[in-house]
C-alpha cells in the first residue's frame, strides 16, 4: 500500500477540519429538560383549577393528592405564573372513576390481583389559541396482591397512579407532545 506524501497528506487533514468546522458552526443545538412547547412571549399565566371527584366510589384524600401533583409538577416544569381565576391557560376537570377489579384468578378461584384504576376527565383551555383546547380522560392503574387490604395500600397506590395522570396530562396539554 503505498502513502500519500506528507503534503497532501496535511492539506487532507485540514481540509476534512474546516468541512468539520463548517458544519458544526451551521448547526444549533437545543435542550429542553421537561419537553415543554410553551412560547413565554405569548403564555404567562395558568389556571389550574379544583378536581372534584364524581366516581361512583369515592376516596376522599384522592382529590388533594392529585390536585397537589398536578399544580406541583406544572410549577416545577413551567415558568407559568398559577393565578386564580382568568388565565392563558386553563386546567379543569373531575375524578371520574375509582374501581377495582379482579384480575388474576387462583387455583381456589378467588382473585389474586386487584386492578385499582382511576380515570380523570381533563378539560384543557388555551385561551390564546382555541385550536389547542382539549377535553380528554386519562386513566392509569396499579395491580396489587388480593392478600392485601385496600386500606393498607391505597395512599402509595393513589399517589403512584396520580404521578403517571400527571404525566399524561402534562404531555398531552403543556408538552404539546
Amino acid at each position: 500500500m503505498k502513502r500519500f506524501p506528507r503534503k497532501y497528506r496535511n492539506a487532507c487533514l485540514a481540509a476534512v477540519a474546516l468541512a468539520m468546522t463548517a458544519i458544526l458552526a451551521s448547526c444549533s443545538f437545543s435542550w429542553r429538560m421537561n419537553g415543554t412547547a410553551i412560547n413565554y412571549d405569548v403564555y404567562k399565566t395558568i389556571n389550574v383549577s379544583e378536581f372534584p371527584i364524581r366516581a361512583a366510589l369515592v376516596y376522599p384524600p384522592l382529590q388533594q393528592t392529585f390536585e397537589n401533583q398536578l399544580l406541583d409538577y406544572v410549577t416545577r416544569n413551567t415558568r407559568l405564573q398559577e393565578v386564580d381565576g382568568p388565565a392563558d391557560l386553563e386546567l379543569s376537570g373531575e375524578i371520574t372513576g375509582y374501581s377495582l377489579s379482579p384480575q388474576a384468578v387462583g387455583t381456589d378461584a378467588y382473585a389474586t390481583e386487584t386492578r385499582l384504576t382511576i380515570t380523570v376527565r381533563v378539560k384543557y383551555t388555551d385561551n390564546k389559541n382555541p385550536a389547542k383546547n382539549m377535553d380528554q380522560s386519562f386513566s392509569a392503574y396499579r395491580q396489587f396482591s388480593s392478600d392485601l387490604m385496600l386500606t393498607d395500600v391505597q395512599d402509595d397506590l393513589c399517589r403512584e397512579i396520580s404521578e403517571e395522570l400527571v404525566n399524561l396530562i402534562f404531555n398531552a396539554t403543556l408538552g404539546d407532545w
